[in-house]
């Protein structure tokens, strides 16, 4: 499996993504311990907090150009959720897939989230 040749990669919010990870919401901490580290999807790598065009992905998976997002309390009100369509447009338009989930989700149905992003990890695969 080779990875595709442009992440995107955004190196000046390489310190900005390095302090969000020292500072990982429970839900990011538990979706990256007990589903995406150390190539435990399919033996796939998956990065946490990577740049990528102007915006810091919460995982991403280079080689599928996958993207998955966990969105907090805030990101209910208009203007938040607003800007996350955005940003997810701006992202599928370079050719990522984007997935979200809740912090909610993470936290009470691990399970079924793990489910679900092995069924993109295995489509985008083909």
């Amino acid at each position: 499996m080779k990875p595709k040749k442009n992440s995107h990669y955004n190196k000046d919010l390489k310190s900005y993504a390095k302090e969000l990870r020292n500072n990982a919401t429970l839900a990011e901490v538990k979706l990256w311990s007990e589903v995406l580290r150390a190539r435990r999807m399919h033996g796939y790598q998956f990065l946490r907090q990577r740049p990528v065009l102007n915006y810091i992905a919460d995982f991403m998976c280079k080689e599928l150009m996958l993207i998955i997002e966990v969105d907090g309390y805030t990101h209910g009100f208009d203007k938040v959720y607003q800007k996350d369509l955005d940003r997810q447009d701006q992202l599928e338009q370079a050719g990522y897939t984007v997935i979200r989930f809740s912090d909610e989700e993470v936290l009470n149905d691990i399970d079924n989230v793990e489910s679900e992003i092995e069924s993109w990890v295995l489509k985008l695969s083909k």
